[in-house]
């Protein structure tokens, strides 16, 4: 079985516990003591979730994943293959290595580099030959491990949030440890490795080109440390070809060259650097990673501070302790073991990204430069606010407020040091991946819901430069030129998105009106709330949906409504087809109702998405579809029926249990909302649409530093399965008579109860 949680007792006696079995992990638990034993983090690690059973702390700059998508013709898929974003997946059998800082649910492929690899016998560095099957997989948060069955080493890794720690059993004789920095995910390439002595190395690698933007590069830098003395040491670098006579003289010409009496730098495209031992049966060897995006002395730092005077067994027992500690934010009861694993996966998912990216010494890239700036609290990255503005930003408010205000300062600095709010940032890059203006309703959203220790009136200055600024000036919203004076953005090249770039712009500008008049400027209310309208431009009474716009203002012929499922190039529309996008209006959907010609119509339309199949779970515009019947007295049993359906369907236990990409938590923000009974369907408008929730009793745990209750409870007779729909709602036990509650009734509220039929 690979997929196998680990489980334990409790975190703190984990020393304990291995001191007893000899180092070996404990039996599985079968009565899930901790909330982490319901934890799966193969979840999603097939079906293009892309996520990772890799070693990670909540919200870690370190991730330390197997690396199984290179090296083998018996891999189901292959990275250098077809379009591939994750470093594992489920189905493939030969491993390469570990991975040092990673993405987690994204769809393009970047960094997964720094790979790790345990070998023995004759030492070869040829990564489509050292590579190894392996069985006897075992993850939990914070930890992974498994068996190289070509070598009969056990591999197991830890991490600390800027650190990795590996450990490697073993057999008797010749033994190898590789770091292998020419293969990786990212597509750029280059690196520099230099010997500090014979157990410790230093270096940088570049990394970069996310969704291909070619000038977003950054570099990584790395120490290396084994702790048991090599019996030899090399480097190595793949060599170019050569021919003709050249080529006779070289005999290492196109092949891997083993320096083994060169000790100083080495760099270039293809290079790494092996240990090799001669160990004894069941030796244990440790190998610790220390990383920064600022500097070689500071990645040493991170290393030094966070694992001196610790081993492996106390780095995993801190790992444990810290997923144990922000899992129990929400306790839940009730429901079956199925949806609790499904539930706590997801909320492990949420809390990968974003990511700190400073170092212990507080230092950090700057934002586009090439400067390097200190933050007091914690500096964020991997931003990816296309995806995440809808939900994973409003749980994390809800939930955990003190590390969404430290993201939205984080946002506000990035506009401080390169103009312009984040889109779609990674690691100190503006990649601009995805369309819209989508910082405004994550920044709006925060400050509606109270958080406002931040400098709004620097937040408004930002984005009343992006709403307003021409298109040439613009880097948030190119095509504004069109969109300010024709209220839409026209189709002017066959697939450059246009219909979706507007609707993100409507979103935003409703959001950016919300704060604007909460701010006291009217005028620009006014004038936000009216553009925030223009999406009525799209729709197109012969096809009952939204249609691209042609320059002279006819509408695009011919057209297909179901034309972009599955990916197919779509004019006007990004990943998708114009039903995923046609109820995408969250902030005026009675006026949507109005244009399609009523409640009756609307529901009727609404209802046929999702029983022909036109609906996608994946796809982050309609994915908030299920809860618009709520708005519409007598159809509210119609958003409890289809959002059960959902997570009854695409949500479960297995590893291909996410619909698609996570997209850095969003798909698993969608399911824990869902599961707990309400849901933030219009971004930037402090309000929730509630529904069934899943379990009989969900406790939130709320920081007094920001809510003045101590926790949210919510309650329902739900049995599994049975009860479905919503009879009667109290809240605080006084009758709630609406479907939708704001923020502030629901964190005040104390106690929320459905009594269900």
């Amino acid at each position: 079985m690979k997929r196998i949680i680990l489980t334990y007792t409790l975190a703190f006696s984990l020393l304990a516990v291995y001191a007893g079995e000899g180092g070996s992990p404990p039996l599985k638990n079968t009565d899930k003591s901790l909330l982490i034993d319901y934890v799966d983090p193969f979840i999603g690690t097939t079906n293009f979730g892309t996520t990772n059973p890799g070693a990670i702390c909540p919200n870690g700059m370190m991730s330390v994943v197997p690396f199984n998508v290179m090296g083998s013709s018996e891999n189901t898929y292959d990275k250098d293959a077809r379009w591939w974003s994750t470093p594992y997946e489920y189905t493939n059998c030969f491993f390469t290595g570990y991975a040092h800082v990673n993405l987690s649910g994204v769809g393009c492929p970047e960094l997964g580099s720094l790979l790790l690899m345990p070998t023995t016998g004759e030492l070869n560095v040829d990564y489509k030959e050292y590579g190894s099957k392996y069985k006897d997989e075992q993850a939990s948060p914070g930890y992974y491990s498994n068996y190289l069955t070509k070598y009969n080493v056990k591999t197991e890794v830890s991490a600390t949030p800027r650190s990795g720690i590996a450990r490697f059993t073993f057999p008797k004789g010749k033994s190898h440890i590789l770091l292998n920095l020419g293969e990786g995910l990212t597509n750029e390439s280059g690196a520099m490795l230099r010997r500090v002595s014979d157990c410790e190395v230093e270096g940088v690698k570049l990394l970069g080109t996310f969704c291909y933007n070619p000038q977003a590069v950054f570099p990584i830098y790395f120490v290396m440390r084994v702790k048991k003395t090599p019996a030899a040491t090399g480097y190595w670098k793949k060599q170019r070809p050569m021919t003709g006579v050249e080529a006779e003289w070289d005999p290492d010409q196109g092949k891997y060259k083993l320096y083994t009496r060169y000790g100083k730098e080495i760099a270039g495209d293809d290079i790494g650097t092996y240990f090799s031992f001669d160990t004894e049966e069941g030796e244990q060897v440790e190998v610790q990673m220390g990383v920064s995006f600022v500097s070689i002395e500071n990645a040493r730092l991170n290393l030094d501070c966070e694992q001196s005077g610790k081993d492996f067994e106390q780095i995993h027992a801190d790992a444990r302790s810290k997923w144990n500690d922000d899992l129990s934010r929400i306790t839940v009861e009730g429901g079956t073991d199925a949806q609790k694993t499904v539930f706590y996966t997801a909320l492990y998912h949420l809390l990968i990204h974003p990511n700190i990216l400073q170092d212990v010494n507080g230092e950090y890239p700057a934002m586009e430069s090439d400067k390097i700036l200190t933050t007091k609290g914690d500096r964020y990255t991997v931003f990816s606010l296309w995806d995440t503005y809808r939900n994973v930003h409003q749980l994390l408010t809800l939930v955990y407020p003190e590390r969404q205000m430290e993201m939205v300062r984080t946002m506000l600095d990035m506009y401080r040091e390169h103009g312009w709010l984040p889109k779609w940032e990674l690691y100190g890059r503006e990649t601009l991946t995805m369309e819209g203006d989508p910082s405004i309703p994550v920044i709006v959203d925060t400050w509606m819901k109270g958080l406002r220790d931040f400098d709004v009136d620097l937040a408004y200055e930002a984005m009343y430069k992006s709403a307003t600024l021409p298109g040439a000036e613009n880097l948030m919203r190119p095509d504004n030129d069109d969109y300010m004076s024709k209220g839409y953005v026209p189709l002017r090249e066959q697939y450059d998105n246009s219909v979706s770039h507007a609707l993100e712009y409507y979103i935003a500008d409703f959001a950016l009106s919300r704060l604007a008049a909460a701010l006291g400027k009217k005028k620009d209310a006014e004038m936000f709330y009216k553009r925030s309208l223009g999406y009525k431009h799209y729709y197109s009474k012969e096809f009952g949906t939204f249609r691209p716009i042609l320059p002279d203002g006819t509408f695009y012929s011919p057209f297909n409504p179901r034309q972009g499922e599955n990916f197919e190039p779509n004019p006007g529309f990004h990943e998708g087809s114009s039903w995923n996008y046609t109820f995408y209006v969250p902030h005026d959907v009675y006026g949507l109702a109005k244009l399609m010609g009523g409640k009756k119509p609307f529901i009727d339309k609404l209802q046929m998405v999702f029983d022909k199949g036109l609906y996608d779970p994946a796809n982050e515009p309609d994915i908030a579809y299920a809860h618009l019947f709520s708005y519409f007295k007598g159809e509210e049993w119609r958003t409890q029926k289809e959002t059960q359906r959902l997570l009854d369907k695409y949500f479960t236990t297995t590893p291909d249990g996410i619909p698609g990409n996570d997209d850095t938590g969003t798909m698993s923000s969608w399911a824990i909302f869902n599961m707990i009974g309400f849901y933030p369907d219009c971004p930037g408008l402090p309000e929730y649409t509630l529904t069934t929730p899943v379990f009989n009793k969900v406790t939130i745990r709320l920081d007094p530093k920001w809510y003045k209750e101590n926790e949210l409870v919510i309650e329902s007779n739900r049995t599994q399965p049975g009860t479905l729909y919503i009879d009667k709602i109290l809240l605080n036990g006084k009758k709630f008579n609406k479907y939708h509650i704001t923020h502030d009734e629901l964190v005040h509220g104390k106690y929320l109860k459905f009594d269900l039929k």
